[in-house]
This record gives structure tokens, C-alpha cells and sequence, in this order.
């Protein structure tokens, strides 16, 4: 689910003819067709990134990095002892950061988190096999590099402008001269469940 350009996905070295993927964004759409596609991976052009196309009780193991999923729709479509396997950017995902350039910031997508995973996949029946946090340093040394990514995150830095925040843009370039860099946190997780 949510492939991408597939690079993960090339990793895992599975058979082409056992692997199926689905992506919504229509440039990532093109670039599976032209590398996955010629090799004999079957591309799903989805309509909404959570959408699983495929048969109910069909499939032995659907991965996820990053994009949204439906639980119920994970259940229906997995076979019995299918895994589910996810790796999730977490609700708290550079908050400060967020926070600082807006100070009316609202978390984009609240309930995404691992305890709130771990317990939806439960409820449905899943074995949770596996499941770890991660919440790693991410180092600005440019005030430069923190424009480039938040004009590459609206969701997480909505209204973002140097002309909107040049006050705090202007404060943070201050204390990367002084202290070198300044810090905010991402906010990963992962969690392996099997349905029963």
C-alpha cells in the first residue's frame, strides 16, 4: 500500500509475479508503470490511498510505509495468519517545529499513533506480533533547509511562507549562528500484526 517510487519495495526481493502494489499520486503512478510494471509487478492505480483493490481473503502479507489504511479493509482483504505489516509517521512528528511557526498549530492527523493502532488492530481480532517507537533528532544547520522543508509538509506546516514567518524565521537563523543548529523531533513507529 502507498508504494511510492517502489524503493522499499525492491528491498524485499519478492517474486514480481506474487507482488501487487497500490499508489495513488499519479507521478509515482507513472514511474511504477515504467520500473515494477516491466518486471511483472501488477500496479493498482488507486483513487484513495486506502483503498486495497483486490479480492476479500486473498492475500498473505500487505505491507504499509507511511500511507493511510483502513483496518477493517486490512482484515477483509488478508488471509487467515496474512500479516500486516506498517511503519507510520506518528501524530507528534516535528510538533515543536510545527508549533513554533504556528503557534494556532493543530496536530494534522491526532490519532495516528501506535497505541491507537496496537488497540484498533486488537479489537479486530489481530495478533500484534511486533511493535516499537522511535522518536530520532532531525538537526537544522540552515535556516535555508527549515524554509525547503516546511514548504514540502503542508500538512504539518500549514500556511507556511517566508513572507508569514519571517519573524520566526528570522529568530531561528539567530540561534543556528549561535548554537549551531537547532533540533526537532520525527515521530516513527511500526507495528507487525497477524489475523487470526
Amino acid at each position: 500500500m502507498g508504494t511510492g517510487g517502489g524503493e522499499l519495495l525492491k528491498k524485499f526481493n519478492h517474486p514480481a509475479k506474487n507482488t501487487q502494489v497500490t499508489e495513488a499520486w499519479e507521478p509515482n503512478i507513472k514511474l511504477l508503470k515504467q520500473t515494477l510494471a516491466i518486471e511483472g509487478v501488477r500496479v493498482i492505480e488507486n483513487e484513495h490511498e486506502a483503498d486495497i483493490p483486490v479480492a476479500d481473503n486473498s492475500l498473505d502479507m500487505i505491507t504499509n510505509s507511511h500511507a493511510t489504511f483502513d483496518a477493517e479493509l486490512v482484515k477483509q482483504k488478508l488471509k487467515q495468519n496474512g500479516l500486516f505489516i506498517t511503519q507510520q509517521v506518528g501524530a507528534l512528528n516535528n510538533y515543536s517545529l510545527s508549533r513554533y511557526l504556528d503557534h494556532n498549530y493543530q496536530i494534522a492527523y491526532p490519532d495516528n499513533t501506535l497505541f491507537n493502532t496496537v488497540m484498533t488492530f486488537e479489537k479486530l481480532g489481530f495478533e500484534i506480533i511486533y511493535f516499537a517507537e522511535y522518536r530520532p533528532v532531525m538537526k537544522f544547520f540552515d535556516v535555508r533547509a527549515i524554509v525547503y522543508y516546511a514548504s514540502v509538509i503542508p500538512w504539518e506546516f500549514p500556511d507556511f511562507s517566508v513572507e508569514n514567518n519571517l519573524c520566526e524565521l528570522q529568530n531561528l537563523a539567530k540561534i543556528i549562528h549561535q548554537f549551531v543548529s537547532i533540533s526537532t523531533n520525527e515521530d516513527r513507529f511500526i507495528m507487525i500484526a497477524r489475523k487470526k
